[in-house]
């Protein structure tokens, strides 16, 4: 672990520079943060124009926030400050116009 890391029974912390970056389509880069057995988080940069490769289903509930630019939702547009709650069994296929970063979470069903 780096200095910027740190792991212990009750907290983990990860600088966002550490994150491992996945492409998930053109024009979408998912860096998947922390998970535990409760939720996992995750940030994604869509470039200007980018869309989700596949419509997004949800079998847990899955939640969002526009950190920068806008995301498109059919026809609603969430911008900056815009907090979007999924509930299970949604789906939904995001895109964006002029770019967009959002921070989400998804949480896990209890077993």
């Amino acid at each position: 672990m780096s200095e910027n890391s740190e792991a212990t029974e009750l907290k983990t912390v990860l600088h966002i520079d550490e994150a491992e970056r996945q492409e998930v389509g053109p024009g979408i880069v998912r860096r998947r943060l922390q998970r535990t057995e409760y939720a996992r988080g995750w940030l994604i940069d869509f470039a200007p124009g980018a869309e989700w490769p596949v419509v997004d289903h949800h079998p847990a509930e899955e939640r969002y926030y526009v950190l920068s630019g806008e995301i498109i939702e059919g026809e609603e547009r969430h911008g900056p400050g815009s907090y979007v709650v999924f509930a299970p069994g949604s789906s939904h296929r995001p895109r964006t116009e002029g770019g967009a970063q959002i921070l989400g979470i998804t949480v896990r069903s209890p077993r």
